[in-house]
């Protein structure tokens, strides 16, 4: 997002994009109270707080959530862990947040302290527990009964830690020591500034997802399965990972895919080898039709297939070894069980309906990805979405406008948002959240990017590559987003590169909006003019708009803040106006479709954020400013 130059003066228009003016202080003003919320912020309680299962594409059955109210403090990171905690807060949202209880802001010199206690379930026995956090921003060490178990660097991934020899009969207490530096450094942390202005929002800290417990078989476990599509050779690869290696012939993965009760496909294959489940006639994902088949891997023990067959003497090649391995006898029970979910879904680019024109396609026919700039913010809860049914209902009011794309704008959300994209039919292109500090981002129109130091590029392609790894599975996801308008933008054709070579299987933005250099799979423009410019003719690429609109109604009764200047890229005061310039934008998109062979283009925005007002609903999602029928009545020539 950018604002319109034509609304500020040069010098304002660089302060704002790049948020120069405020990025290094370390001060911020104490976070607002939310003086608007969502019926869902509305709702919460330390007892149906995050309640559902964190992980859907990994299911088990035993596990036990830790979200609620925890005992908390702040102190100088230079002090020892305390003895005497402040008050409590409400896991999973951060200490910055109203629905936290908290509503304090942490600097880059002082450290959150969390505290609570736990009991294993006795039918855990004999098993070793992991403990789980959702997402912690941003560097955290976990103590467990005074030990310290370990630490993590990382303000968007899951992690977890192996707590089993730390832990003793009865309650057992956790303590998390959080750091974050938000805007005094330069690590990936998205729109979050420690003096929020214009485009940028108060920073989130501290733990902002789910917490929670499961335990796992003590000899070894599946930690992760890894699911791609192959449409056009009618199977799904299947990549499924134990915590260590299994070095013999009889430790083996039982894979199987269900059409509701109906078995489609299963196979054997051993453990540390890749496996394939060919479905025969799949049933495609789309928006319109967002079918999704069960999938179950189980850890078993086999008979060794090769027999008394020397080592030396056994086949080493794949086809052979996959061959013996699916025709070979489970003995006795599964030692480990995962369920899950997968598609039958491709993305691509190809030719479309103008000569030399590439365009995207969703299972090998040109679909038009018709969406808003998402950003998932909530006056409430901030960056931690209230609820399933908040996020749900999000979705659901953008499928019936007519959206069947969203792009997700600087911002990982917890899992369960991309099951409910999944299950609910609606694609998604995921942004790379940015960090930078002053000198290392782009203007527009710059010809060379900005250096970055080592450390600052290795901590960003880690966090990108597992935002990749954890979401991959995910079918909704079609695009990976690298770089947002130079917001701290390096080496883009190299990470577009890598990013493609990573994930084949989708699509890459290398760079959405400002200063293109030729890489990836999109030519994509931001344009905020009051009629959206065109994107010039790509023979290489496909041509989309990712970002454009930006009409502004501060509507009395549901702003963030009615002293501020409540903004958008236009600004008006009715309920008539904001339609005509909505129909006027959209009335070009439509023609960009329809004669330039446009393949995508982002609204924005969902909701409005703090202080901007562009959004289709209020920030509290309590008016929608354009009716749902209207709106899909516009967006309807873009899927004829």
């Amino acid at each position: 997002m950018r604002f319109n130059q034509t609304l500020f003066t040069p010098l304002g228009l660089l302060l704002l994009t790049t948020g120069l003016a405020v990025a290094q202080s370390p001060a911020q003003n104490t976070p607002r109270t939310a003086p608007i919320m969502s019926r869902w912020e509305k709702q919460l309680t330390p007892e149906n707080a995050w309640r559902e299962y964190p992980r859907p594409q990994m299911v088990r059955k035993q596990w036990q959530n830790l979200n609620g109210m925890w005992d908390y403090a702040i102190t100088a990171k230079t002090a020892p862990q305390p003895t005497d905690f402040s008050g409590q807060i409400l896991v999973p949202f951060s200490v910055e947040s109203t629905v936290s209880k908290v509503n304090k802001s942490l600097t880059a010199d002082q450290r959150l302290w969390y505290r609570r206690t736990v009991s294993v379930p006795a039918d855990w026995a004999g098993q070793r527990v992991l403990l789980h956090f959702g997402a912690v921003d941003y560097e955290c060490s976990l103590w467990v009964n005074g030990g310290l178990v370990g630490s993590h660097t990382g303000g968007l991934d899951a992690f977890s830690f192996d707590i089993t020899d730390y832990l003793k009969d009865g309650q057992n207490q956790l303590v998390l020591g959080v750091l974050d530096p938000t805007s005094t450094g330069e690590q990936p942390r998205g729109k979050q500034l420690m003096n929020p202005n214009g485009i940028w929002y108060t920073p989130v800290s501290g733990i902002w997802q789910t917490v929670w417990m499961e335990p796992v078989p003590k000899q070894t476990y599946i930690e992760e399965v890894k699911l791609t599509p192959e449409l056009d050779s009618g199977r799904v690869r299947v990549d499924v990972l134990l915590d260590k290696p299994a070095n013999n012939y009889t430790t083996a993965i039982r894979l199987t895919a269900m059409d509701g009760n109906r078995t489609v496909a299963t196979t054997l294959v051993r453990a540390g080898r890749t496996g394939y489940l060919s479905v025969k006639n799949p049933k495609l994902w789309s928006p319109d039709s967002p079918f999704l088949y069960d999938f179950k891997a189980e850890l078993v023990t086999v008979t060794d297939p090769f027999g008394d067959t020397p080592r030396n003497k056994r086949p080493r090649q794949d086809d052979a070894l996959n061959k013996a391995f699916a025709g070979a006898t489970v003995t006795g029970n599964p030692l480990d069980v995962v369920t899950g979910y997968f598609a039958m879904r491709k993305i691509a680019t190809g030719k479309g309906p103008v000569a030399n024109q590439p365009v995207l396609l969703l299972n090998n026919k040109f679909v038009f990805q018709n969406g808003p700039l998402d950003q998932g913010w909530w006056p409430g809860s901030l960056l931690t979405p209230p609820s399933d049914d908040a996020m749900a209902f999000e979705i659901d009011f953008l499928k019936k406008s007519g959206f069947n794309m969203l792009r997700k704008h600087i911002k990982v959300e917890p899992d369960r948002y991309y099951y409910l994209c999944d299950k609910m039919g609606m694609l998604v292109w995921q942004d790379m959240p940015s960090g930078f500090l002053e000198g290392q981002n782009e203007a527009p129109g710059d010809q060379t990017e900005p250096i970055r130091r080592s450390k600052a590029k290795e901590q960003f392609e880690l966090e990108l590559r597992r935002m990749m790894n954890r979401l991959h599975n995910h079918p909704s996801i079609v695009t990976w987003v690298v770089h947002n308008e130079g917001w701290g933008q390096y080496d883009n054709k190299r990470l577009a590169d890598w990013v493609k070579a990573l994930d084949p299987s989708r699509t890459v933005n290398a760079s959405s909006g400002w200063n293109d250099l030729g890489a990836g799979d999109f030519y994509d423009i931001h344009t905020y003019e009051p009629e959206p410019n065109a994107p010039a003719p790509k023979t290489d690429r496909v041509v989309v708009i990712g970002e454009f609109g930006g009409i502004g109604w501060p509507v009395q009764g549901h702003l963030w803040n009615p002293e501020m200047r409540n903004w958008g890229y236009q600004t008006y005061q009715s309920a008539d106006e904001v339609l005509k310039a909505y129909q006027k934008k959209y009335a070009k998109i439509v023609e960009y479709y329809q004669k330039q062979a446009l393949s995508a283009a982002v609204y924005t925005q969902t909701t409005d954020v703090e202080g901007e007002v562009n959004g289709l609903l209020t920030y509290d999602r309590e008016v929608i400013k354009i009716p749902i029928e209207t709106l899909k009545k516009i967006h309807a020539p873009l899927f004829k």
